[in-house]
């Protein structure tokens, strides 16, 4: 009855980690053989662990990552990519977002930038930093809508707390003045207290031309490039490799599926067959 009564409580109280650890105790036969103690901190460490996940889960569907599954630990180092195992390493305690240092991305289309982009945002919802991914497109026009609905100051706000903002597909259209404006009005607020992601095709010396107001360009380039560590990724683009890994897979597996052209009977008289005689070749008389 007082079993029941604790379980309950825990439940009200929103341990249920707790309650399902110590139920399962209650249940074991060997629940005598650890010591108040020990079973008290591994019901202590259900809960731990329990708010732990939440909140990593809490993090990375708050993050938006393009690709969700993606991991330093599964990043690709073949020499064509110029990809530097040793500085990704150490990067990969994300102690630089203490720093509020940024990370420049670039390369060709295909390449694996924004895979790495989203790996270290992986990295860093799992040390507990805040993380945001957006396409520098999609974040224009939120705020030009936020400009005429009223959100405008609460996307900034938003943007300001979070510990790593992402910004993929930097580039790939002209600035006009208006969304030059709103972009320094983010990388602004962000300077000096968070860290920024870029992720571009274009090398970092031809960002300037990407924006009508030189003096605008000056201000935001100046906050992002100069304390920005850097990856120049290279090589053939990845997605037509794993193109034609899935197109050899899905060949492989019709292959195998295929019925034999042969018949049963011909299939079996094949398989059941012996092969023939060899017939032993004379000796020559010895002279």
């Amino acid at each position: 009855m007082l079993d029941q009564q604790t379980l309950e409580k825990l439940t009200q109280m929103r341990l249920s980690a707790m309650g399902e650890e110590y139920r399962r105790q209650l249940e074991s036969s060997d629940k005598n053989a650890l010591s108040f103690e020990e079973r008290f901190a591994m019901i202590t460490d259900a809960q731990w662990v329990n708010r732990q996940n939440n909140r990593l889960k809490r993090l990375l569907n708050k993050a938006n990552l393009r690709i969700q599954d993606a991991c330093l630990e599964d990043l690709d180092y073949e020499p064509c990519r110029n990809l530097d195992r040793g500085a990704v390493a150490r990067l990969a305690d994300m102690i630089w977002l203490y720093e509020s240092r940024n990370m420049i991305i670039t390369g060709a289309s295909g390449t694996g930038k924004t895979y790495l982009a989203c790996a270290f945002g992986n990295a860093a919802c799992r040390k507990g930093f805040k993380t945001r991914y957006y396409r520098v497109n999609r974040l224009l026009t939120d705020l030009n809508i936020g400009q005429g609905d009223g959100s405008y100051n609460k996307i900034i706000k938003e943007l300001k707390k979070t510990d790593l903002l992402i910004l993929d597909d930097w580039g790939l259209v002209p600035l006009d003045p208006a969304s030059s404006r709103d972009l320094l009005e983010v990388i602004e607020d962000r300077y000096g207290y968070r860290s920024t992601v870029i992720s571009a095709q274009l090398p970092v010396s031809k960002w300037h031309k990407l924006f009508e107001d030189s003096t605008v360009a000056d201000a935001i380039l100046d906050r992002l490039v100069h304390n920005a560590y850097r990856f120049e990724l290279k090589g053939p683009t990845k997605r037509k490799k794993e193109q034609n890994r899935e197109t050899k897979k899905t060949e492989q597996q019709t292959n195998i599926s295929s019925p034999s052209p042969m018949g049963e009977g011909e299939a079996g008289n094949q398989h059941t067959s012996k092969p023939l005689p060899q017939k032993e070749v004379e000796k020559p008389p010895d002279l």
